[in-house]
């Protein structure tokens, strides 16, 4: 694994925890690279069996212990597990309402003009490319809400707020404003002020019903982000 996932808050129910980047939240059934997942089973062995499994068309099971989302190889920061069923099974439903809230900062190529805006767009899966996603007309709905924070000569850094969870949202979102993600090689190209989406899932707040408030939960900057800030200073 490159590097090991870093815990920012736990108690008997649930675990935050930061995601370095360069690491899968758990098994795709192409690699045998260690993951997330793997980490999970070690540190917290009763988790094993608590949240869903997924079986590949060839009949492999890739388990995802107490794993409620995820994040692609490329994206540090927060992730929330679940130790038992029941609260897996509240943090699920809480995903599905909406009533988790996240951001995300996020480097992008070029000038975002408007300092406020949202992107609702439809996502679906790409018919040239089974690995991407693209904006489509059939595809399902989806929203992003951004702030600009700062504009450097050719690059814009932002903090989004996904209202919706789709398969690389943000990525496929700022795409379609001609702006992709610095160091994005799937849906831009490579960047020389980082090697790889300069995506960071930056903070994770909790409804009420699974802990008390205030429930926020932050994933500092990694040091390559911080470099590439530095680098278009």
């Amino acid at each position: 694994m490159v590097g090991e996932p870093k815990i920012i808050y736990e108690n008997d129910r649930l675990a935050i925890i930061d995601k370095p980047a360069g690491c899968l939240t758990h098994g795709d059934g192409r690699t045998a690279e260690p993951t997330v997942a793997d980490w999970l089973a070690q540190r917290y062995p009763t988790i094993v069996n608590i949240g869903e499994s997924i079986i590949l068309p060839d009949g492999q099971k890739i388990v995802r212990p107490g794993i409620v989302h995820r994040l692609d190889r490329g994206t540090s920061g927060v992730l929330v597990i679940a130790k038992d069923q029941p609260t897996y099974l509240l943090l699920k439903i809480a995903f599905a309402r909406r009533q988790i809230k996240k951001s995300y900062r996020l480097l992008v190529s070029g000038i975002v003009n408007t300092d406020r805006g949202t992107i609702t767009t439809p996502i679906g899966r790409s018919r040239r490319d089974p690995r991407r996603r693209a904006v489509l007309k059939t595809g399902r709905p989806a929203a992003t809400d951004y702030q600009v924070l700062k504009k450097f000569a050719a690059a814009t850094y932002l903090e989004a707020y996904p209202r919706t969870g789709r398969t690389h949202q943000l990525r496929v979102h700022f795409k379609s404003l001609q702006q992709p993600l610095l160091g994005d090689e799937l849906y831009g190209a490579p960047s020389p002020v980082i090697a790889r989406p300069a995506l960071h899932s930056y903070c994770l707040e909790l409804p009420p019903d699974i802990l008390p408030p205030p429930a926020i939960f932050i994933a500092p900057l990694p040091l390559d982000f911080f470099t590439a800030l530095a680098s278009l200073e």
